[in-house]
C-alpha cells in the first residue's frame, strides 16, 4: 500500500499531553500519541513535547473540549483552541475517544503530501459512536497457513494498528473454529482443544501429541503478546474458546491428539486451563463460547459442563465478558452465565453464514423453524424447540433485558473477492444496533483459508500470478474493507474523505472511479445471497464461486439438498427472506394467475443485479482510463475483484430469468418458455466462462476453505455442472418443440400500476399493554386498492400477524391491540398495497441502494 509522504519536510510539530486532564496518560491514548509522533517523524516532521517552543503547529491533546462526558462513550472532538493555524486542540469523552481523535490526525497526516498544510487546515467537528460494539474476527484454522502469521509480530502490529487507526473496537482471536463436532472427522486440530497447545495445568497430565514444551510455551507467550498489543491500542481482546471437544468424534485421526482428558475430568481441567489462561494474560477482556453440541459438548446434560467451566471463569477476579455464541443457547445456559456474574451476551448470525444486506431478516425460512416434538441426543437443543437461533437473533432481543445479543457477519457470501460499499457498510452502522443490539463483529476476508486440513505451504495467499501475490502481506488487499467496516460501523454519516484519502493514496486520479465501481460490484453478492437462499451453511454454499444448484436437474442437487427447500432445484429455492422476495416458482404461479402479492419478484432482482453490473463496469472502464498504470499489481487486483462481481451480476441475472421461463414451461407446457430459458441461460453460461478466463491464471486453480466440494475450487470448476443443466434445457427445448404439445392457457401480463406514494406518521413508541394505532396515507385520495399490516414481536420464532387496514376516506388505519403488545418486545411491521388492478408492492420495501431496513421498528418505551 502506498501513502503520500513529505519526505524531506522541514517542519516541526509540537504534540502536548494537557497535564489537567487524567485521561491524557491512559494508555490508548500514549499509543494514539506515539503512533501521530511516528507519522510525522517517517513524514519528515520535526515532532517536540514542549509547548513553548518554536513549532509550526502545536497539537493540544487532552482537556474538555467540545466533547464533555455527555457526548457518550468514545466520542471525540477537534478544535482550533486559538482560532488560527498555530493549534490543534482534540479532545475525547473517555480515553478511547481522545486516542480516535489523534488517530484521525495521524491519519490525515499519513496520506499527505503536505502534512503540516493538512493539520494547520483543520476545520472543528465531533464525532460519536454509533455501534458499540465494533469488531473483527481471525481464526486460526490451519496449522500450515496459520502459523506463519500467528508468530509473526511485525504483522500484529502492522494490523493491529490499523484496526485501532479505523476505530475497531473489539478484535478476536478465533480458535477451534475449524470443525464442528459431530459433523467432520477431524485431522489438522492444531489449537482445536486449545488448552494443552498452550499450558501444562498443574495436577492433570494433559498434553497435545506433536507439539514439543518449548512450542506450547512459544504459542502462550504468542496469545499474551497479541492480547496485550490488542489491549495498549485501546481495543477490547476477544479470545474465541470455539471448540471444548477434546475428543473429535468417530474417524478422526488428529495430527495432534490429545491425551490425559477422559469424560471423567474434561470439565475440570478446562476450568482449571481456562482460570490458569485467564491469569497468565491478563488482558483477555471476554471469551467467546460455542456452547452448542458443534463445540464438543453433547447437548443432553451439558449444563452441567458449562456449570463448571463458567464459574471457573467469575472467579477469576476481573470482569470477562461472556460471548456465547446464540445457536442453541436456552435459559438455562443463560441463567448459569449470568449467575458468575459476568457482563453477558450471546452473539447472533447475521443472514445465517453469509454476509447480506444490511437489514435483518423479515421471515427466516421454514427450514429454520423452531420443531414441536422434543429433541434427543446430541442435538437435543438446537434442532429442536431452539432451532430458530440458528441463522439469526432468535428471541433475545428482549425489551428491557441485560443480555446483550452481537451480531456476527459470517464468511459465507464472499471470501476472497474484494469488497468495498460505503453505502452498505454505513447501512450496517445504521442497523447493527437493530432493537438494541451491541453491534457487529465480522469475520474479516480469507476466514476458513485452509479449513479442514486443506492448508498448503504460502498457500493463504490464493494469487497463482507471482506478479500480484502478496506473501505475509495478503491481508492489506482488503484495508479499504476493514477501513469502511470500522469508520462507518462507528459513525454511518462519516465524511467521504475518510475513506477517500485512501484511495486517492492507492489509485491516484483513478480514486473516484475506483470507488464508483468497487461499490456496485460489492453490492452484487449480498444481494444474491438473500435471495437465493440455498443454503444457509458456509460449508454448503458459496456464492462467490457458486456450485450450481441445477434448473432442469442435474448435478449437484443432492449436495443442496439436506440444508434447502423442496424441490430441491433453482424454482424450489426459498429466499432467505421469503416476507420480501418470492421464490421463482412462485412468482411463476403469480404470473400465469395475473397477479402479484406485493413481494419483490425474480425479474426485479435480475433487473437490480444487471444494473448493479453494468454501474461497475462502466466506472471500472473509466478507472483503467485513469489509472497512471494499469497493470500495477494494485490495480490489476482491484479491477479483477470488480469484472468478477460484474459477472457474478450478470450470471445470477441470466439464471434468474432462465428459472422464471422454465417454470413457465412447468406450468403451461409451452415451448416458447423452454427457448426462453434456454436463450438466457445460454448467456449466464457464456457470461461464466467470462469469469473462468479473468481469473485462471490469476487466482490458485483450488482455493481451499474446506473439504466439501463446495468449500474449494476455482470458478472453472464450476462450469461443467452449468454446461450440463444448460444442455438438459436444451435436449428438453428440442423435445417439446417435436411433440407440438397444445400449451396451457395463460395471462402473463403481470399488471404493473402507477404505484402512488404514500407516507407513514410512525408512532414515537408504545408502552407495554397499550393499543397502537397505525396509520398509512396515499398520496392520492383517489387511490383504489386495499392495505394489508403486517406485524409481529421482534422475535424469529414467531410468525406475522395481518390485518386488512380500514379506509376512513383520508388514511388507512389499523390497531394493534393491547393484547398483543403486552410482550417482552419490540414490534416490527410493514404494509402490503394492493391495487385494484391486481399491482402490489411493500412499504417501505427496499431502495435502489439496498441498505435500508423494509419494515419499520417501534420500540417499547421502558420506564
Amino acid at each position: 500500500m502506498s501513502s503520500a509522504t513529505g519526505g524531506g519536510d522541514s517542519s516541526s510539530i509540537a504534540i502536548v499531553l494537557d497535564p489537567s486532564d487524567p485521561l491524557a496518560t491512559e494508555p490508548p491514548v500514549r499509543w494514539a500519541v506515539s503512533h501521530l509522533a511516528d507519522v510525522l517523524a517517517g513524514a519528515g516532521v520535526t515532532v517536540r513535547t514542549d509547548a513553548d517552543s518554536e513549532a509550526d503547529l502545536v497539537v493540544n491533546v487532552g482537556g474538555a473540549g467540545d466533547t464533555g462526558q455527555s457526548a457518550g462513550p468514545e466520542a471525540f472532538a477537534l478544535s482550533r483552541p486559538d482560532g488560527g493555524e498555530g493549534r490543534v486542540g482534540v479532545a475525547g469523552a473517555d480515553a478511547r475517544g481522545l486516542a480516535y481523535g489523534v488517530l484521525e490526525l495521524a491519519d490525515r497526516a499519513r496520506f499527505t503530501g503536505d502534512v503540516l498544510g493538512e493539520l494547520r487546515a483543520t476545520t472543528p467537528e465531533s464525532q460519536q459512536a454509533a455501534t458499540p460494539v465494533r469488531s473483527i474476527l481471525r481464526t486460526f484454522t490451519s496449522d500450515v497457513e496459520d502459523k506463519p502469521w500467528f508468530y509473526d509480530r511485525e504483522f500484529w502490529t502492522d494490523y493491529l494498528t490499523e484496526l485501532a487507526v479505523n476505530r475497531v473496537n473489539r478484535f478476536q482471536l478465533a480458535l477451534g473454529m475449524q470443525y464442528n463436532y459431530g459433523h467432520h472427522p477431524a485431522t489438522d486440530n492444531y489449537f482445536c482443544f486449545p488448552y494443552p497447545f498452550l499450558l501444562d495445568v498443574p495436577g492433570f497430565d494433559v498434553r497435545a501429541g506433536n507439539v514439543p514444551d518449548d512450542e506450547r510455551d512459544r504459542n502462550l507467550e504468542t496469545l499474551r503478546f497479541i492480547s496485550d498489543e490488542t489491549k495498549r491500542r485501546g481495543m477490547h481482546f476477544q479470545l474465541g474458546l470455539w471448540n471444548h471437544a477434546f475428543d473429535q468424534g468417530e474417524g478422526s485421526d488428529p495430527l495432534y491428539p490429545v491425551t490425559g482428558v477422559t469424560p471423567q475430568n474434561h470439565a475440570t481441567y478446562s476450568a482449571a486451563a481456562l482460570s490458569q489462561l485467564l491469569n497468565e494474560c491478563p488482558s483477555i477482556d471476554g471469551l467467546t463460547m460455542r456452547v452448542h453440541y458443534e463445540g464438543g459438548i453433547p447437548e443432553p446434560n451439558h449444563e452441567e459442563f458449562w456449570q463448571t467451566v463458567m464459574t471457573a471463569v467469575g472467579e477469576v477476579g476481573r470482569p470477562i465478558e461472556l460471548d456465547m455464541h446464540a445457536k442453541g443457547v436456552d435459559q438455562a445456559l443463560v441463567d448459569i452465565a449470568q449467575g458468575t456474574g459476568l457482563p453477558v451476551i450471546v452473539s447472533a448470525k447475521y443472514w445465517a453464514e453469509h454476509q447480506g444486506l444490511p437489514y435483518h431478516q423479515t421471515t427466516i425460512r421454514e427450514r429454520e423453524r423452531a420443531t414441536k416434538e422434543a429433541g434427543s441426543g446430541l442435538m437435543a437443543i438446537t434442532a429442536f424447540q431452539r432451532r430458530f437461533t440458528r441463522y439469526g437473533y432468535g428471541d433475545f432481543l428482549r425489551e428491557g433485558s441485560d443480555l446483550g445479543l452481537l451480531f456476527r457477519i459470517w464468511p459465507g457470501t464472499q471470501k476472497v473477492l474484494l469488497w468495498g460499499d460505503p453505502e452498505l457498510a454505513a447501512g450496517y452502522g445504521r442497523l447493527g444496533t437493530f432493537a438494541g443490539a451491541r453491534g457487529i463483529e465480522l469475520c474479516e476476508p480469507l476466514t476458513f483459508k485452509g479449513r479442514k486440513n486443506t492448508g498448503e505451504e504460502g498457500g493463504r495467499d490464493p494469487y497463482a500470478d507471482g506478479s500480484l501475490r502478496m506473501g505475509r502481506d495478503v491481508w492489506k488487499k482488503y484495508l479499504y474493507t476493514y477501513r469502511l467496516w470500522g469508520r462507518l460501523l462507528y459513525n454511518p454519516d462519516a465524511q467521504p474523505d475518510e475513506w477517500r484519502r485512501f484511495l486517492r493514496a492507492e489509485y491516484g486520479n483513478a480514486a473516484g472511479a475506483v470507488e464508483q465501481a468497487l461499490a456496485p460490484a460489492s453490492r452484487v453478492l449480498p444481494l444474491v445471497t438473500v435471495v437465493h437462499g440455498l443454503g444457509a451453511s458456509n460449508n454448503g454454499y458459496w456464492p462467490e464461486i457458486y456450485l450450481n444448484m441445477p434448473i432442469a436437474g442435474g448435478p449437484n442437487a443432492d449436495h443442496y439438498e439436506r440444508d434447502t427447500a423442496k424441490p430441491p432445484t433453482f424454482g424450489g429455492v426459498s429466499a432467505f427472506d421469503p416476507s420480501m422476495f418470492y421464490r421463482v416458482g412462485e412468482y411463476a404461479d403469480d404470473a400465469i394467475a395475473g397477479r402479484r402479492d406485493g413481494r419483490y419478484t425474480p425479474l426485479d432482482v435480475a433487473d437490480w443485479l444487471d444494473g448493479l453490473a453494468d454501474e461497475a463496469e462502466r466506472n471500472l472502464a473509466t478507472a483503467t482510463g485513469q489509472a497512471a498504470d494499469p497493470d500495477a499489481p494494485v490495480f490489476r487486483r482491484l479491477a479483477v475483484d470488480v469484472k468478477v462481481q460484474v459477472g457474478l451480476g450478470r450470471f445470477f441475472a441470466g439464471k434468474s430469468r432462465a428459472g422464471v421461463a422454465y417454470s413457465l414451461y412447468e406450468r403451461t407446457r409451452d415451448a416458447q418458455h423452454l427457448g426462453d430459458a434456454v436463450a438466457a441461460y445460454r448467456q449466464a453460461r457464456d457470461v461464466w466462462a467470462g469469469i473462468v478466463e479473468e481469473t485462471r491464471e490469476v487466482y490458485r486453480p483450488d482455493l481451499t476453505f474446506g473439504d466439501l466440494r463446495s468449500e474449494h475450487g476455482h470458478w472453472a470448476d464450476r462450469l461443467p455442472a452449468i454446461e450440463e443443466d444448460l444442455a438438459n434445457l436444451e435436449r428438453l427445448h428440442e423435445t417439446a418443440r417435436a411433440e407440438k404439445n397444445t400449451p396451457v392457457k395463460a395471462n402473463l401480463t403481470v399488471p404493473r400500476s402507477a404505484r402512488p406514494r404514500f407516507t407513514h406518521p410512525a408512532p414515537a413508541g408504545f408502552s407495554r399493554g397499550e393499543d397502537i394505532a397505525i396509520d398509512l396515507v396515499p398520496s392520492e385520495a383517489s387511490f383504489d386498492g386495499h392495505v394489508v399490516c403486517h406485524y409481529r414481536h421482534v422475535n424469529q420464532g414467531e410468525d406475522f400477524e395481518t390485518a386488512e387496514m380500514r379506509w376512513n376516506g383520508a388514511r388507512y388505519q389499523v390497531t394493534v391491540p393491547g393484547s398483543y403488545t403486552d410482550s417482552d418486545f419490540a414490534l416490527m411491521y410493514y404494509f402490503t398495497i394492493h391495487d385494484a388492478g391486481g399491482d402490489a408492492w411493500i412499504s417501505p420495501g427496499l431502495e435502489d441502494s439496498l441498505a435500508r431496513q423494509p419494515y419499520h421498528l417501534l420500540r417499547q418505551r421502558i420506564h
